[in-house]
């Protein structure tokens, strides 16, 4: 985990990243007014010791107007939401601000900078967990509720962008997209991308970046077991992946195959197993036990499997919906919520996520998912 942290680390290092997120991933017309070409890293002689041991955040600033703007991102790399985000960030962030202030580097009229704080997740599991501190608070009388804190974080969930909705020519798009990739194939192509994107001198050290974060974290990830080439840059990543494609793709579809079928098998077996064994039993007084329950416990096990499969894909896919539907516009009300579970077409959902993804409000989804039926 450690050289995965750093990797990812690293490549948010390099202000090229840091534009190409603020720019394709922050849909806000004040995004447009940052002079990106004063993008400034915070390294270890800015930032205090408590701030210092926070390895896996990265803190950047750029100038809006006369004024510098700071941009806090943590890269969350945990299986598991974390509910409290929203506490933890305004933990770091108040800690960024007691830094500036003992160091003296607050503007002359003294007043904070404004921060904006980012949460990086590529977990699998969707990130449910509240955007603003307020819904972690009991909720009190109106005149008590002013003395609550007032904080909120920006999310960007890897796994709410599908390859088609991904900013075209933007170095993050290019991480989701290898990290979303099917085969070996699929990451040729992305790199092929990046070689020819990061053709300048000065891009040397994230050409270098992307190589160790491939060699280090993507490739061992998909390929897990084999033994893997040591690269040492972009161009021999591209040779590498072009001389053992076909072997490589056999494996990785091996490995889907396996990952789907231990799936399939978990949500369908318990189901299967039921219906098979009351088909069993009935025809077992009939015709004999032995061979009804074995008759019955085939039929029930594929057809059970069959609809679990389904049934859970299905599922997964509305939780998706739902929970991007709270990250960008908050809560859904539940007559929304009953309209989302009633779906039974997957490709409903999906064109719904993307719906998501263009409209600014809840009143523009739900008129858009109209237009759909």
């Amino acid at each position: 985990m450690a050289d995965h942290d750093h990797s990812y680390k690293q490549l948010f290092s390099h202000p090229e990243l840091i534009r190409d997120l603020l720019q394709g991933f922050i849909r806000e017309d004040w995004v447009q007014d940052f002079d990106l070409s004063t993008l400034e890293r915070l390294n270890g002689s800015y930032v205090s010791d408590d701030l210092r041991e926070r390895e896996d955040d990265v803190i950047w600033r750029v100038r809006l107007g006369e004024s510098w703007v700071y941009v806090y991102i943590l890269i969350e790399f945990q299986s598991t939401v974390d509910q409290y985000m929203s506490v933890r960030l305004l933990t770091y962030v108040g800690l960024l601000y007691q830094d500036l202030q003992k160091t003296g580097r607050l503007p002359h009229e003294g007043l904070l900078p404004p921060v904006l704080p980012i949460v990086l997740y590529n977990g699998k599991n969707p990130w449910n967990a509240p955007i603003d501190i307020d819904s972690l608070i009991q909720k009190v009388p109106a005149g008590l509720s002013i003395y609550s804190p007032s904080f909120r974080y920006l999310l960007i969930d890897e796994q709410c962008y599908n390859k088609i909705d991904l900013p075209a020519h933007n170095l993050v798009s290019a991480i989701f997209r290898l990290e979303q990739s099917q085969s070996p194939e699929d990451v040729r192509s992305v790199v092929t991308n990046l070689i020819d994107w990061l053709k300048s001198p000065e891009q040397a050290s994230l050409r270098r970046a992307f190589t160790i974060w491939i060699n280090r974290v993507l490739l061992p990830v998909r390929l897990k077991g084999q033994d893997l080439p040591q690269t040492n840059d972009l161009m021999e990543v591209e040779t590498m992946l072009a001389e053992r494609v076909k072997e490589w793709t056999e494996e990785w579809k091996a490995e889907g195959l396996r990952k789907g079928f231990q799936e399939g098998i978990q949500k369908g077996i318990e189901e299967g197993i039921q219906k098979g064994i009351q088909k069993g039993i009935q025809k077992g007084i009939q015709k004999g036990m032995q061979k009804g329950m074995q008759k019955g416990m085939q039929k029930g096990m594929q057809k059970g499997m069959q609809k679990g499969i389904q049934e859970g894909m299905l599922k997964e896919a509305r939780e998706m919906v739902l929970d991007a539907i709270e990250t960008k516009f908050g809560p859904p009300p539940p007559f929304f919520t009953e309209r989302i579970n009633s779906i039974s077409d997957r490709e409903k959902l999906k064109e719904i996520h993307r719906y998501i993804l263009k409209e600014d409000s809840l009143e523009g989804l739900e008129q858009a998912i109209k237009r759909q039926s």
